[in-house]
This record gives C-alpha cells, structure tokens and sequence, in this order.
C-alpha cells in the first residue's frame, strides 16, 4: 500500500463510532474488538470514549491506520455495524515552544481608555448645546382649546394642524395616598 499512495499526511489514528456498549461492559467483547484492529498493528492502543459510543484507536504508522480504516469501515464488530474514520491531524507549532500562543490581530482596537491620558493629550473643551429658539417660541404659543397650523396646505401636500386637548372637567392630578405601615409585633 505504501508503495501506491503516499499516506504521510494521513494521521495515525482512528475514531472508531457506533461501537457496541458490550464493549465497554464486557471483557470478552472488549478483547474481541480490540483483536480487530490487533491484525492491523500489534501495538495499537486503544482510548475508549463510553459516554459517546466511541473508540479511538492509535497505531504505530499512519500505513496501519489507512489499511484498518480501508478494511474495517462498515463492518459488523459485537453486533453493531462500526464506521472507521481519521482522527485530525495535530498541527505542528511553528516554533517549539509547547505554549499555545494568541492568534495573530488583524486589528487592534482598544475597548476602553487608558487609565491615564497618554502625554500631550488635551482635553478638547465640549461646545454649547444646540438649542431651537424657534421651536421654543413656537411651543410657548401653544394654548388649551386652540387648532395651530404647523404646515400649510399646498397642493400636493397636506396640511398639520395640531389641537391641543383641554383638561377634562373633574380630572387633576391625583395625590398618591401614603400606604400605612403594618403594626410591628414585638
């Protein structure tokens, strides 16, 4: 097989699902499974993942792997039909530093401020608030009773026209009544 198709970029393991809960259970079962991949690679090891139905299995050389995966993807093992696939590749570091390292930035945008300004920065003095004295004018002028025409009608436009509502007769601001405080038993 090795002289046909390069499998150097193939990992050396598999993942092994759907495997019976025999297996996990039972010692002769296990032993059974295990003796299917054992024709493969005399020292495979073996990881079982019980709580997901899976195995993985490690051989010595990805050549073994390849050959267990060709020949035992789909087949029945302890009566349940097994699927046989690589497991991923570890990506190799590109120095040898076993730490892992944060991901390149692409950009950096600082989320808050510093805690002190950095030097030469001045504080850039807020300008005045925008106030509409037209608008205030023009509300000042509104009474109780009487229709104010904010847009006159033209031809292909409507006109606004605000009313303003008077109080109802016998409406006022209602007091909110102070709630009594329940006895204390001592």
């Amino acid at each position: 097989m090795a002289d046909h198709i390069d499998v150097t970029d193939l990992p050396d393991a598999l993942i092994i699902t759907n495997v019976d809960v025999s297996v996990f259970i039972d010692d002769k079962s296990k032993s059974e499974f295990e003796s299917v991949f054992l024709e493969y690679d005399g020292d495979a090891q073996f990881l079982y993942l019980r709580n997901f139905h899976r195995a993985r299995v490690n051989f010595s050389c990805p050549e073994r792997a390849a050959k267990a995966r060709i020949h035992q993807h789909e087949t029945h093992v302890c009566g349940s039909k097994i699927k046989c696939y690589f497991a991923q590749l570890k990506e190799s570091p590109t120095n040898d530093s076993p730490h892992l390292h944060p991901p390149k930035p692409d950009k950096q945008f600082l989320i808050s401020p510093p805690a002190s300004p950095p030097v030469g920065w001045e504080q850039i003095p807020e300008s005045n608030p925008v106030i509409n004295y037209d608008l205030l004018a023009a509300m000042a002028q509104l009474a109780p009773g009487q229709a104010h025409e904010l847009h006159p009608a033209t031809e292909d436009q409507p006109g606004i026209v605000v009313h303003i509502c008077e109080d109802p007769k016998g409406y006022k601001e209602q007091n909110i009544v102070q709630t009594k405080c329940p006895e204390r038993s001592t």
